[in-house]
């Protein structure tokens, strides 16, 4: 057998096996990996390795699940959690609606009555003995003149008629040992006056203007005095005496709410009361207006009734429609939104307590989130969002309640329910904001849990 051997070489040094080793890798490795990269990348080849930049990967999904996630676990204490924000938020709406809905009702019984009657009176001056006496007369005429202006439905003058000794009775025989009574009082009128009032004829009819051109000795009484004097039809064509002149009565008037001393009033004609008591002028000139038009008829009543001096005649006009809606809505619900604010601060404390008590039940849970990397940050958002959650479904609940509640009662009692949008949603949101501001103590204090102190305690 042949043996071939080496050449001698210097033996080798670990040193230089090292260096070799190294150096092989390096360049048949290393390199070439590099090299490979290279050339894909510069074929327009993916990389093959990205840098991952550092981020928080806790998003809003995820705080949204986690916020929700405890909701449901226990119902009984989610319900009368919300209990006491659907109360606060339920009567505050309700009671908003219930105020605008008062208000509109109140609006429209004014301007059934006083919303529609305007008069209009000479002006007055008071003596040195603190009477008042007229500085000028109203014409005769104030009536044709009044029914000209636009937003005029129905006018008619109406007087006082003085007796100091006069008397009306219903009998034609003074009987002197009948107690004394006190004479009802005597007013003198133009056709028309019960309709402009808005009265109603109880039974008979009224005199007309053909009564008051001939001056024809006519009346028609007050349904009080009517009764009062016995007389309760007038198809028999009942007389009254006053101050000894006989008058026929031809109707019975009730229902005028404006007047209401004309119900224990004998009512005659303005002619008859020219020639037989001596009436020199109109005392004033009671007119039934348009809704919504009563500063526009004040303003031109006076230079209707007295273009050379305005100033000598005064009219009482009642406020438009609007100002007297917002003076009442404003009064009505000064008092029940401080009553719903006080119910809706029992919620708020409600929801206050129930996040405290879930942030002591969950400190174990609380302290295993820290550990592994949770931020303060993050562990208050959480506390806060499931707060703000539950305020905003508790307002949601509630503000249906309080409309759901106006509607029933307003169609119980025949109402026109008046609700305004913006209340029940105003009312979902000011639920989201309770509940932020009763969240936000609880989860500070969520945020002090030290991981150490919690995972400890567990």
């Amino acid at each position: 057998m042949t043996r071939h051997l080496a050449p001698d070489l210097p033996p080798a040094t670990p040193d230089d096996a090292t260096d070799d080793t190294t150096d092989d890798t390096t360049d048949g490795t290393t390199d070439g990996i590099a090299d490979g990269i290279s050339d894909e990348s510069a074929d327009g080849l993916p990389d093959l390795l990205h840098p991952v930049p550092a981020a928080d990967r806790f998003g809003v999904t995820d705080l949204l699940i986690e916020a929700t996630s405890d909701l449901g676990t226990r119902p009984g204490r989610l319900l009368m959690t919300l209990a006491g924000t659907i109360l606060g938020i339920g009567a505050l709406v309700a009671t908003i609606g219930f105020a605008q809905t008062t208000a509109g009702q109140l609006s429209k019984q004014f301007d059934a009555f006083a919303a529609t009657q305007i008069v209009a009176s000479p002006a007055q001056a008071h003596t040195a003995d603190g009477d008042s006496v007229n500085t000028s007369a109203l014409p005769w005429d104030a009536v044709q003149r009044m029914e000209r202006l636009a937003g005029i439905e129905q006018a008619a003058l109406i007087s006082e008629v003085s007796l100091p000794e006069g008397t009306v009775t219903a009998v034609p025989v003074n009987d002197p040992s009948a107690p004394g009574t006190v004479p009802p009082r005597i007013f003198a009128a133009s056709a028309g006056l019960v309709d402009a009032l808005e009265g109603t004829v109880r039974y008979g009819r009224l005199f007309d203007a053909g009564h008051d051109q001939r001056q024809d000795r006519v009346a028609v009484l007050g349904e009080r005095l009517a009764g009062r004097l016995g007389i309760t039809r007038v198809d028999s064509q009942p007389s009254i005496f006053v101050n000894g002149i006989p008058y026929a009565v031809v109707g019975v008037f009730g229902d005028v709410q404006q007047r209401a001393e004309l119900l224990d009033s004998v009512v005659i004609p303005t002619g008859a009361a020219r020639k037989d008591f001596g009436l020199t002028a109109p005392g004033e000139v009671q007119a039934r207006i348009v809704i919504g038009a009563g500063p526009q008829v004040a303003e031109q009543a006076a230079l209707a009734l007295s273009p050379d001096a305005p100033e000598a005649v005064t009219v009482a006009a009642p406020q438009g429609r609007s100002d007297l809606a917002e003076s009442v809505q404003a009064d009505v619900n000064l008092i029940f939104v401080v009553l719903s604010v006080v119910v809706l601060l029992a919620g708020g404390v409600g929801i206050a307590n129930v996040t405290m008590l879930s942030v002591m039940e969950r400190t174990g849970e609380i302290g295993l989130r820290r550990a592994i990397g949770a931020t303060r940050r993050q562990i208050a958002a959480q506390f806060v969002t499931e707060s703000v959650i539950i305020g905003l479904l508790g307002g949601l609940l509630g503000a249906t309640t309080g409309v759901f509640a106006v509607i029933a009662i307003s169609m119980a009692q025949q109402w026109t329910p008046v609700t305004h949008p913006l209340v029940a949603v105003g009312g979902a949101l000011l639920g989201a904001i309770v509940g932020l501001a009763a969240g936000s103590l609880p989860a500070r204090r969520a945020t002090r849990i030290e991981p150490v102190v919690a995972l400890r305690g567990t």
